[in-house]
């Protein structure tokens, strides 16, 4: 009977093994089955054929050249942000401060330039620069197929 139940259990963790289950120890660590391939971070699951076509299309909106993720500022200077998107139809970029779109502002100014077809330059300036102004930005391009965005953090710089 002893060795029926050891049989048992060496051929339980032997089904867990093979099938690429983690194997869980009387500590509670876990192993797992260093033969199987990881899952791509970009896996996407698709309920429908044509929606791979669709999120994977190459005409989708996408930030290509943008500022740097840390931005120092000097109070009263000019924070300037930059970003670069390209897309067919041309993508839409739109600027948010602390996850609120940005609108019409006398201390800031938005442009915008079409750089040929299918690419689009956006630049947000704030002059003169205050306290209040520290903050997360986020740039976003969007159009029919996709959506893309990158993120800033602007601080008031502790040196004077």
């Amino acid at each position: 009977m002893k060795y029926h139940i050891s049989l048992i259990s060496v051929s339980l963790v032997l089904l867990l093994f093979l099938t690429g289950e983690c194997i869980r120890f009387r500590d509670g660590r876990r192993r797992h089955d260093r033969r199987r391939p990881p899952i791509p971070s970009t896996h996407t699951f698709y309920t429908h054929p044509s929606r791979k076509e669709y999120y994977n299309n190459p005409n989708g909106a996408t930030v290509v050249l943008s500022s740097h993720y840390e931005y120092e500022f000097y109070l009263g200077h000019k924070i300037m942000f930059i970003c670069v998107a390209k897309g067919n139809p041309l993508p839409r970029i739109t600027w948010y401060k602390d996850s609120v779109e940005l609108g019409s502002h006398p201390y800031l100014q938005i442009s915008e330039w079409k750089r040929g077809k299918s690419m689009v330059k956006s630049k947000l300036e704030i002059t003169p620069a205050r306290q209040m102004d520290s903050g997360v930005y986020e740039c976003q391009a969007n159009n029919k197929y996709s959506v893309d965005r990158k993120i800033f953090k602007a601080n008031v710089s502790s040196y004077s």
